[in-house]
């Protein structure tokens, strides 16, 4: 199937692209680039514009028979001071992406969705059938995207899968691909740069939760369980399989301070912590109830937090590396 991965040279966009590849689908990445790095998506083409511009969206969309649509803002903490711009790329311009591939014909369309949508939930884990009451402008920007979705599979017959995860984390196996934001905002990231000294420490916001430890509790999955579930989603539309909302998870939980611990036997370094402040807004407790998931696409998230962290550490390392060494020979700045 030839399939066009919007903010395909993002974090997840580019390891879905590659799990598609391994697949045997086509992939066209679109990106615009404004926050994905073209080399994350080095090995497939790619058109550089953004999924407002109608003319090279009408032109790829020709191209391709199904749609997997990742270019959107998620920063929480940005959301709340700028929800203008939320709305106006996940909503205005997700709107014009889906006219277009109304348009063209395109026939499945596969969208990444958050656990965000759901707010501060009733119980845990969190079945697809919760209340959805997101808290911040990031959530409701996704919530309003999937209505839109709903609305247009009923009016249009258009197909789709909007996957909710959890929080998403690791890098490829290989190495090559991995997470890369600026500014980094998630917790194994940020405290693997602390561990390197790329950032002086790590801020811990909360230890009064009513959890075991006291820390937040976040179900972590892993980057390639996510893109291999995107594949099975896309794969379930394309064999007759209904529209579907589902929850991307492991199912398990863990704590910030296991996270932390995770870190340190990972890497055999202390992370130097200063402890915070709740955030407004933060639940105490996200973890997905992935059954849906699992019985609908026989799929389920294999690889532990162990493996989580020790893929983001290579791939870290493997950029401090090429970046010591492009300053060595004189390519870097």
């Amino acid at each position: 199937m030839r399939v066009l991965v919007t903010g395909g040279a993002g974090y997840i966009g580019s390891h879905a692209a590659r799990a598609l590849a391994l697949r045997g689908h086509q992939v066209l990445v679109y990106d615009n680039l404004s926050s994905g790095h073209d080399f994350l998506a080095q090995g497939f083409p790619m058109v550089r514009a953004d999924v407002g511009d109608p003319g090279p969206l009408r032109d790829a969309l020709a191209r391709v028979d199904a749609v997997m649509h990742f270019a959107a803002l998620s920063i929480v903490g940005e959301s709340v001071q700028n929800p203008r711009k939320y709305f106006e790329n996940n909503v205005r311009s997700g709107l014009a992406l889906l006219n277009a591939v109304l348009d063209a014909g395109a026939r499945f369309f596969v969208f990444s969705s958050t656990a965000a949508v759901y707010g501060i939930p009733d119980k845990v884990p969190i079945p697809e059938d919760a209340p959805r009451q997101p808290v911040n402008p990031y959530g409701a920007s996704k919530l309003c995207f999937e209505n839109a979705l709903h609305a247009y599979s009923q009016a249009y017959g258009q197909r789709f899968a909007s996957l909710r995860y959890f929080n998403a984390a690791g890098a490829d196996e290989s190495g090559d691909i991995g997470e890369l934001h600026s500014p980094e905002t998630h917790l194994i990231p940020s405290a693997l740069e602390a561990v390197s000294g790329l950032r002086p420490e790590l801020q811990l916001y909360g230890t009064d939760y009513p959890t075991p430890d006291g820390t937040c509790i976040r179900d972590y999955i892993h980057v390639n369980d996510l893109a291999e579930a995107h594949v099975a989603a896309l794969e379930h539309l394309a064999g007759g399989g209904d529209s579907v909302f589902l929850n991307l998870g492991t199912g398990r939980g863990h704590s910030n301070r296991e996270v932390l611990q995770t870190i340190e036997q990972v890497t055999g370094r202390k992370v130097p912590v200063r402890l915070c402040a709740r955030r407004p807004g933060d639940p105490a407790m996200l973890v997905a109830d992935p059954a849906k998931a699992q019985s609908l696409l026989r799929w389920k998230a294999k690889r532990s937090l162990e493996e989580i962290v020790a893929t983001a550490w290579r791939w870290m390392q493997n950029r401090q590396r090429a970046s010591t060494g492009a300053t060595r020979d004189g390519s870097g700045c």
